[in-house]
């Protein structure tokens, strides 16, 4: 069991919760996740590290009440716990020797984002976050990306805060205008394939964290291959990040909406035998 030591609501329906978990504490790194189950009769999901405290011996999930699962982890408070947590998982994303990134975060992606620049940040290098919403009312973690990074920029796709429009329309003005030796994209799929679109003529090294169906998070079930650079590649242990400019985002898309037009069914089905 997992004991939860705290709890935040970051917008009405993203919650962070950290949870004591030493041993992922002490191994974990930016870019890996976890694999977590409610109780003994929730399925298993994969959830971003987003934060991790090696010395308090805590990890940090930022969670989307979308599903079942999801509003049932979001529902537990202080005390309470999380029967399964296992990781880290996947492969800690690799930095090089950068030292002037820009790190992009669309929506919960942010919270994705946020380990990634506070690792470069801590590194010494300097750091650029943009991140995009769909309007001011869901907004996240805007203090803690502040905090980590030499330069914030918050887009929104109605104006309600920071700049109107899109991350790709700030990405462009900061490489028109200056140098930078790495860009990190997370998100949802069609933000990280317009990205890499807009980094290419650049040449500037460009990571995305992709987030296909993932089941078992140990490259046994197949459900999260994705095509990088024409070759078969499993997200949970080659992944979750991959070279940008190589990953074929059409694919991914057209996959991901297979398996919601799948989940749709079965929910209409267990409706209907609810009736």
């Amino acid at each position: 069991m997992y004991r939860i030591v705290d709890k935040k609501v970051l917008n009405s329906a993203v919650t962070s919760l950290t949870v004591e978990a030493p041993f992922i504490a002490k191994k974990a790194r930016a870019g890996q996740f976890v694999i977590v189950r409610a109780d003994e009769k929730g399925e298993r999901i994969p959830l971003t590290v987003s934060d991790f405290d090696p010395a308090a011996g805590t990890v940090t999930i930022v969670i989307q009440a979308v599903g079942l699962t999801t509003k049932k982890l979001s529902a537990l408070n202080i005390g309470e716990s999380i029967l399964d947590v296992a990781g880290p998982l996947g492969c800690p994303t690799e930095f090089g020797d950068a030292k002037k990134a820009i790190i992009i975060g669309g929506g919960v992606g942010c919270a994705i984002a946020f380990p990634q620049a506070k690792a470069l940040y801590n590194a010494g290098a300097d750091v650029t976050v943009i991140a995009g919403f769909r309007s001011k009312d869901i907004v996240i973690l805007e203090e803690e990306m502040k905090a980590v990074s030499n330069n914030l920029y918050i887009t929104t796709d109605d104006g309600s805060y920071g700049e109107r429009g899109l991350v790709t329309d700030v990405l462009k003005r900061l490489l028109d205008s200056g140098e930078y030796d790495l860009v990190i994209a997370i998100g949802p799929v069609i933000m990280m394939k317009f990205v890499a679109l807009t980094t290419k003529p650049y040449g500037v090294k460009t990571i995305v964290s992709l987030n296909p169906i993932m089941i078992d998070g140990t490259g046994m079930c197949g459900g999260c291959r994705v095509k990088v650079d024409g070759k078969t590649k499993f997200a949970c242990v080659d992944g979750p990040d991959f070279d940008g400019h190589l990953v074929d985002f059409d694919e991914l898309m057209r996959r991901n909406t297979l398996f919601r037009e799948e989940e749709a069914h079965a929910c209409r089905l267990e409706a209907q035998n609810n009736g």
